[in-house]
C-alpha cells in the first residue's frame, strides 16, 4: 500500500489504541455510572423493610465522610495484622516445604497431599471448629482463628507456585553442578532458587488478597469486637447499607493495593520475568 493510500484510508476502530491507564479510567467510570443508574432505578426498592440495599455511589461517599477515616483505620489495623501474620506463616511454611521437596524428592507426594487437603477442607467448618479451640482475643487484638484461616488461604497456591518454579530450572545448569560434585542442596542454592523467583513471586502476589479474605472470614466467626468482619456485621444488623458498601470497597482497595505492591516488588526483584532489563 502506497503512502497516499494509507493517508486516504479511513481510520478504523482497531487503529485507535488508548494507554492502559486511560482504558482503566474509562472502564471504572463506566462501571460507576452503570452502578448509579441501576441503584437509582431498578434496585431502588431492593432491601428489607424499605431499606435501599444497593445505595448510589453518592450515598456511599457521603456515608464514608460521615463515618470518618478513624473508624476504618481502627478496624483495618486489626484485620491487616491478622492477614499479615497469617501471610507470613502460610507462605513461610509453603516455601520451606517446597524447598524440602527438592532436597528430598520422595516428600513431594506428601507435601502435595497436605496442600490439597488444606485447599479442600471447607473453611466454614474449620472456622467453627477453631472458635471452640482457640481462646478469645483481648479487645483490639488479632484473632487466632482469623490468622489461621489467613495462613490456610494462601498455603496451597504458594506451594504449587513454588514447586513449579523450582522445577523450571535449566537442566544443563543442574547437570554442570552435578558433574562438579555439587549436591541437591547446591543445585537449590545456585540454580533453582533463581529460576523459581518469577513463579514464586507470582504465587506470593496472589496470596495477598487470599490472606486478607481469610482473615475477614475468620472474624465473621465471632470472639472479636474490632476488625473488618465485626464492623460489617454491625452495619448489616443496623441496616446501614452505605456503610456495608464502604467497608467492602475499602477492603477491596486495601487488598488490591497489597497485590499491586507485590507486583512492583516482583518487577524489581525479577525483571526478566516481565521481559525487561535492569
Amino acid at each position: 500500500m502506497t503512502t497516499e493510500a494509507r493517508k486516504s484510508r479511513a481510520i478504523e476502530w482497531e487503529d485507535v489504541r488508548l494507554p492502559a491507564w486511560l482504558s482503566g479510567l474509562i472502564g471504572g467510570l463506566a462501571i460507576i455510572l452503570l452502578w448509579w443508574i441501576l441503584a437509582a432505578t431498578v434496585f431502588s426498592n431492593v432491601g428489607p423493610g424499605g431499606v435501599q440495599a444497593i445505595p448510589t455511589p453518592l450515598q456511599v461517599v457521603l456515608e464514608f465522610g460521615e463515618t470518618g477515616w478513624d473508624f476504618y483505620a481502627r478496624n483495618l489495623s486489626v484485620t491487616l495484622a491478622e492477614a499479615g501474620t497469617g501471610y507470613l506463616w502460610g507462605n513461610g511454611l509453603a516455601l520451606v516445604l517446597s524447598a524440602l521437596v527438592l532436597v528430598v524428592p520422595r516428600l513431594e507426594g506428601v507435601v502435595m497431599q497436605i496442600a490439597i487437603i488444606t485447599y479442600c477442607i471447607p473453611i466454614v467448618a474449620l472456622g467453627l471448629l477453631l472458635i471452640v479451640i482457640a481462646p478469645a482475643p483481648q479487645p483490639g487484638q488479632p484473632s487466632t482463628t482469623a490468622i489461621f484461616l489467613a495462613a490456610l488461604s494462601c498455603f496451597f497456591t504458594t506451594v504449587v507456585g513454588a514447586l513449579l518454579g523450582l522445577k523450571a530450572a535449566d537442566r544443563a545448569s543442574l547437570d554442570v553442578i552435578t558433574v562438579y560434585g555439587g549436591s541437591r542442596l547446591t543445585q537449590l542454592r545456585k540454580v533453582r532458587l533463581i529460576a523459581a523467583l518469577p513463579a514464586t513471586l507470582n504465587a506470593l502476589q496472589i496470596a495477598v488478597p487470599a490472606a486478607f479474605l481469610g482473615a475477614v472470614l475468620g472474624e465473621f466467626f465471632g470472639k472479636i469486637t474490632v476488625g473488618v468482619g465485626p464492623a460489617m456485621m454491625a452495619a448489616q444488623q443496623a441496616l446501614n447499607a452505605p456503610r456495608v458498601w464502604d467497608i467492602a470497597l475499602v477492603s477491596g482497595a486495601v487488598a488490591l493495593a497489597g497485590y499491586g505492591l507485590l507486583g512492583l516488588i516482583s518487577r524489581a526483584v525479577a525483571p526478566w520475568s516481565k521481559g525487561t532489563n535492569r
